[in-house]
């Protein structure tokens, strides 16, 4: 086996557990906030959405400077600060007494996470450039399928083992997400000889600063439109569905189903990229996320919603894996870490602000018009993709950009 497979197989299990650490208090998290005292129905919500979504929002300053950090030493350790720092705040995080121990461990959460970015860097840097796509590709499959367990583990272990439970064994798994990395995890990582760059100097090195720029919109946007849906999915479910005793587990299936295609498609179209160039597959699939988005607001049956919502993700894994290689093709090693963990922070301010944004719509003009707005979205990202980056890409054979036309 060869190193960069190792690699990946260590940083697809410490990003999977990450996605679980990050996901799996969602379905639990009002009912936890109840058991530390806090029975007023308002005031719940009011603390569920501030502790699930201040981690997003830390995160999002964090990731960048985690990313200049993991330029100047190395991403391995950063892997290992991100990986213990997890597992202890998330263990400690089942001693919590109060609400706002809660949010204060949520919030050291933010501060200290970095692993998928590091991860990201890592699999981009020390990846050959044929098996780039495939290998980023199969790495962002890891948080998709986390994503996915993770509600499941929390409200099964939640309701079998107690909510501290759920905190102490996922806790347990980043440690050893923490082992497996300091045993198995290879880096060769040259410390640069120069001085740390400022960020004005960082930018300054980049060669491709509009196309960059082109790929940190594209990011936060697909993120932005995806996540936007979230919040109003189980209602829209209740009006398709003819029995309403069974919507709550159509929802969950609805939800799992595109993180499933996701899965499926993001090895495969990752391998297609290396062959035929990212930013094709990133053109092609931001247009067919526009019409499988699009198209969700006009189904009559959860039977037609499901099947959209299977060929969104399927969509979605070839979008966002290409942005990642196309990053690794135009930025300098030695700035990685900055540039994907600025890459990242649009990512983390997209799942946070999108769902915001889908909530309001939804309130304000009815369910179809998220899916319409949403969908108009994606539709501007393609002609943003076409006209920043496909045409930009095409016509450039300059550092390193040698796909096929």
């Amino acid at each position: 086996m060869q190193i960069w497979q190792r690699n990946l197989i260590v940083c697809w299990f410490g990003m999977f557990i990450t996605g679980v650490g990050f996901s799996q208090i969602a379905p639990v998290l009002p009912l936890f906030i109840k058991q530390l005292g806090i029975h007023d129905t308002g005031l719940i919500e009011q603390f569920s959405g501030v502790a699930f979504g201040i981690t997003f929002v830390i995160s999002a300053v964090f990731s960048p400077i985690w990313g200049r950090v993991a330029d100047k030493i190395g991403r391995k350790p950063m892997l290992l600060r991100a990986s213990l720092g997890m597992a202890i705040v998330v263990f400690c995080t089942g001693f919590v007494q109060n609400v706002y121990e809660l949010i204060g461990l949520r919030l050291l959460l933010g501060v200290i996470t970095g692993y998928s970015m590091a991860c990201t860097t890592l699999i981009a840097t020390q990846t050959d450039r044929e098996h780039a796509g495939v290998a980023l590709g199969t790495l962002s499959t890891s948080g998709v399928a986390g994503s996915l367990l993770g509600p499941l583990m929390g409200g099964y272990v939640g309701e079998n083992l107690g909510f501290q439970s759920i905190f102490f064994i996922t806790g347990g798994l980043m440690f050893v997400a923490f082992v497996t990395t300091a045993l198995f995890v290879k880096e060769s990582f040259v410390r640069p000889d120069s001085k740390t760059m400022n960020t004005r100097e960082t930018w300054n090195s980049i060669p491709e600063k509009n196309l960059t720029l082109s790929l940190f919109v594209t990011f936060f946007i697909v993120n932005f439109a995806l996540f936007s849906v979230e919040p109003i999915i189980t209602v829209y479910i209740g009006q398709l569905s003819v029995n309403a005793a069974h919507v709550a587990l159509v929802a969950g299936m609805v939800f799992s189903i595109s993180g499933l295609s996701n899965i499926i498609s993001a090895p495969i179209l990752g391998r297609l990229s290396d062959k035929i160039g990212p930013h094709k597959i990133l053109f092609f699939g931001n247009v067919a996320a526009f019409l499988f988005l699009l198209f969700q607001g006009f189904v009559s049956t959860t039977w037609q919603l499901m099947g959209l919502r299977f060929l969104l993700g399927m969509a979605a894994g070839g979008v966002i894996p290409s942005v990642n290689a196309l990053m690794k093709r135009i930025t300098p090693s030695a700035i990685t870490g900055r540039v994907f963990g600025l890459n990242i922070s649009g990512m983390y301010l997209g799942a946070f602000l999108g769902p915001v944004a889908g909530g309001q719509i939804a309130a304000g003009f009815g369910i179809k018009a998220v899916f319409i707005a949403t969908g108009g979205m994606l539709l501007a990202n393609a002609v943003w993709v076409y006209l920043k980056v496909y045409q930009k890409v095409k016509s450039t054979r300059a550092i390193g950009i040698d796909f096929p036309s």
